[in-house]
């Protein structure tokens, strides 16, 4: 259900004279539908998967239906359930009133059974369906405004089944590969802090202090992660091999106001070893972090998805599997090296091919010890309801001619026989024969979804323990050849850097680094890597080799990087961390303790001592605030400390817990919550800034109109909170709802931040959420009444006729702004897109882009 596209040109009363244009004839253009039939594809899939006739005439009818539309609620899991709930009071009753179209009758958004909780919905009402009848518009309308706030997540349903089947649970370190866009990741974020409403609320309660209300609807075991008094102490890093997909997961994933979360641009098969805090017993020796849980979506051919990528059905070829099967099984023995003992590894792709999946599972097992190191995990007992088939024991392959390959014992006999070589296919893509110590692994214990079981796409999951630590076997090698032009006379050093060029551009290496060493080779070769979910583009290999490693012996004396020491402190340090691709990324800098401005908002806001100091941080190479503060974890903390020059390269940490404020006077702190930030802090404000909302109309009132006035006896005006706001002192304060009960329609508790100035106060929420909760608290799809702006074009239109009418012209627009606003006092807000900032005194004063 997408947007509707202006398709430009001027409407037709707006036509002049002579302009003559034939009519449309109807607003949606329709297209020639793509055929879906390839020969190959069907051939290949015909005589691999074991399924009756029947059964694979309803397979490929099911891959010839469009994908139905599907979407989770996200959060906490209360408040995940109270958005929910307006799904089935609200617009579910509409949708199901439309009777019939073309004999069908119209369904709304069903639960999908196998979701835990049922916090998932499919939808398969066609979009000529939803396009006639108004009760989709509204649902449209309430579903947009949702996703756009980060309550719902608009995700295929497969892709849900990887965060699901990890046994995450709070307190544990994850790790997401190839996070790009970052749905699951973000499932996984909300694992992390599972149950940290109810566990802080039970803390502080414990020590004798008011926390304030939550929508935790979970029992929640105090001990289960206790370590920082109920706060989570679970970290995700996020990792994608491209910087702009790398922005695109801070976008979506500072939704869910997290500061346990790390976003890394790092290719996948050589990502860094992460250094943490020291161990007391010997501070000489660093400690490196290993991860709970590993998530290896990888990138893949994805012909699991020709139900929404229809030019799949023309775009096929064995030969996208063939070529990706190396580069996948790297990240799965990376993913396994970083792993604790005991810790899972869940590896999954959107492809049906065994060449990326039984396959590759078999040959990182191989390269890592076999069956006694790593185990593949029984994941019956989870998602009982989801339908599922085993993976496979035994499986052909087809090459890029479409000839198909039983064993690997047919090619070397084809190739003995005169035969020319099949191109990319390898002895690690058959199944192992009775003599390997990897031929009896339990494969029936993966996870095959196809499509037409359930009416999804198709995928891939496999979930995998560590038993005990190793060291990875080398790659079973190709036919590729050392270039002659480095194999002559090279050193030790030399050859290792061309082992890792060949790592970056896909073919065998010796090991998989355990640090990140030889990092300019990352940097010169980003775009070249693999990108997450796509096919990697079709380079010549030797060429790539050639290129990258003779531009790394030219420009440095090749080095192999110490694990138990950093590089030399320099001067880059302190300055703008250089990029691939001419990118830039400013230092984390942790600010301390006692810092002047640390201090003055604790003073002002009257912070709980249980909440830490020293964990804000800012982005600026001088290490002073100056627009934003943000706020991290403890583990987020160690991590972006300790690497700093390292080379690792972090795009995002923790999140932005205070900005900048234009303040009404000097005792007004400047610094102001920022709403991303509020849900961890707001329960160690003290009382005397805290404002306690119950009537349902009065926060309709302060959503719907900006600047409300309290001077004289308008604060009556503002109901129960009216008296509270004029005699609380000036500059942020939280507004906490707490319904009383008696209207059922308005339940949800929640707290935000609230700014007063001289004479008026505003919500300080971005223009989305504002909107987003009018809808959904009141159903009201009114403009925000904004009386400032009315004003100040009142004023504007009377000095027009006025005396002053030549004094105006040489005002700046934002001077007018101001004029306009004076009486109200220094310090009022003004929306801009992204947050709710004060009126700038200058043009160039503009408020700070969000990062």
């Amino acid at each position: 259900m997408g947007r509707k596209h202006h398709r430009g040109g001027r409407k037709g009363g707006d036509r002049k004279d002579g302009d003559v244009r034939k009519p449309r004839a109807n607003a949606y253009r329709s297209y020639p539908d793509i055929p879906k039939n390839n020969e190959k594809l069907e051939a290949y899939y015909n005589s691999l998967l074991p399924l009756e006739d029947a059964e694979k005439s309803e397979f490929w009818e099911a891959l010839r239906r469009d994908l139905p539309n599907s979407f989770r609620f996200c959060g906490s899991k209360g408040h995940a359930v109270a958005v929910k709930r307006l799904l089935e009071t609200r617009y579910a009753p509409e949708i199901d009133k439309i009777e019939h179209f073309n004999g069908d009758l119209v369904q709304a958004p069903q639960p999908v059974p196998w979701y835990p909780d049922q916090l998932a919905y499919s939808m398969t009402t066609p979009k000529q369906v939803v396009r006639k009848f108004p009760p989709f518009a509204s649902f449209q309308k309430f579903l947009v405004s949702e996703t756009s706030v980060g309550n719902i997540s608009r995700q295929e349903l497969v892709s849900m089944i990887p965060p699901l089947v990890m046994d995450l649970k709070p307190g544990m370190t994850v790790l997401d590969l190839c996070a790009a866009p970052g749905s699951k990741s973000a499932q996984l974020l909300e694992m992390i802090h599972s149950g940290e409403e109810a566990r802080i609320r039970k803390f502080m309660e414990s020590f004798g202090e008011a926390a304030l209300p939550g929508n935790e609807q979970e029992d929640v075991d105090p001990t289960e992660d206790s370590a920082d008094d109920g706060r989570a102490t679970g970290l995700l890093i996020a990792n994608d091999v491209e910087y702009k997909r790398c922005h695109m997961l801070v976008h979506q994933l500072k939704r869910l106001s997290s500061p346990n979360l790390i976003v890394t641009n790092h290719d996948a098969t050589l990502f860094p070893s992460l250094r943490i805090g020291r161990d007391p017993e010997n501070p000489n020796v660093p400690r490196y972090l290993k991860f709970d849980r590993i998530l290896a979506d990888v990138p893949c051919s994805g012909d699991g998805t020709l139900r929404k990528n229809a030019d799949l059905w023309k775009n096929w070829q064995p030969g996208n599997a063939l070529g990706l099967h190396a580069t996948q099984a790297r990240i799965l023995v990376r993913a396994l090296q970083m792993l604790k003992v005991g810790g899972r590894v869940v590896f999954s792709t959107c492809s049906m091919n065994p060449v990326e999946n039984e396959s590759v599972v078999v040959s990182a097992i191989e390269r890592c010890g076999g069956p006694d190191v790593v185990d593949i995990i029984d994941c019956k007992d989870r998602l009982p309801l989801l339908k599922r088939y085993p993976g496979m024991h035994q499986w052909q392959i087809m090459d890029k001619s479409g000839k198909i390959w039983n064993n690997w014992e047919e090619v070397q006999q084809h190739v003995l026989n005169g035969g020319q070589a099949p191109g990319k296919i390898s002895q690690t893509m058959f199944p192992r024969p009775d003599t390997s110590d990897c031929s009896a692994l339990p494969l029936d214990r993966c996870m095959r979804v196809y499509a037409h079981q359930q009416d999804t796409g198709g995928f891939f999951i496999t979930v995998l323990e560590k038993k005990k630590e190793f060291k990875a076997k080398e790659e079973v090698k190709s036919q590729f050849t050392t270039p002659a032009t480095l194999q002559n006379g090279a050193s030790a050093a030399e050859m290792e850097i061309v082992e890792e060029a060949k790592a970056v551009v896909g073919e065998p290496t010796d090991e998989i680094p355990s640090v990140g060493a030889k990092r300019s080779i990352e940097e010169i070769e980003t775009e070249q890597a693999p990108d997450s979910k796509r096919q990697r583009t079709e380079t010549p290999t030797q060429e790539k080799v050639e290129n990258i490693a003779k531009a790394v012996l030219s420009t440095e004396t090749a080095k192999v990087e110490d694990q138990s020491e950093s590089p030399a402190p320099n001067a880059s340090t302190d300055k703008r961390l250089k990029r691939a691709e001419s990118t830039y990324e400013e230092p984390f800098k942790y600010l301390p303790v006692a810092h002047e401005v640390i201090q003055n908002i604790r003073g002002f806001y009257k912070i709980s001592s249980r909440f830490p100091s020293d964990r804000y941080m800012v982005r600026n190479a001088v290490g002073e605030p100056a627009k934003a503060i943000y706020y991290s974890s403890q583990l987020v903390r160690e991590i972006l400390v300790e690497n700093e020059g390292r080379g690792v390269k972090f795009i995002h940490g923790g999140l932005k817990m205070f900005m900048k404020q234009d303040a009404p006077s000097a005792e007004v702190c400047r610094w102001r919550i920022q709403s991303e930030g509020l849900p961890i802090i707001a329960g160690y404000v003290g009382p005397e800034r805290i404002i306690r909302l119950t009537n349902k109309d009065t926060l309709h009132g302060l959503l719907k109109e900006m600047f409300p006035k309290f001077v004289n006896d308008d604060w009556k005006k503002l109901n129960e909170i009216g008296e509270r706001i004029r005699d609380i002192g000036m500059g942020c304060c939280l507004l906490s709802i707490e319904p009383d009960g008696t209207d059922p329609e308005f339940s949800e508790r929640m707290v935000l931040p609230l700014w007063k100035s001289f004479q008026s106060l505003n919500l300080m929420l971005p223009k989305e959420d504002r909107a987003a909760m009018m809808l959904r608290l009141f159903n009201d799809t009114s403009p925000v009444i904004n009386r400032t702006l009315k004003e100040s074009a009142k004023l504007e239109a009377d000095a027009a006729d006025s005396d002053v009418k030549e004094e105006l012209k040489e005002e700046t627009d934002e001077t007018k702004v101001e004029s306009a606003v004076k009486a109200e006092g220094a310090g009022d807000v003004v929306m801009h897109d992204d947050e709710a900032t004060a009126v700038p005194k200058k043009e160039d004063e503009a408020p700070e882009a969000s990062s």
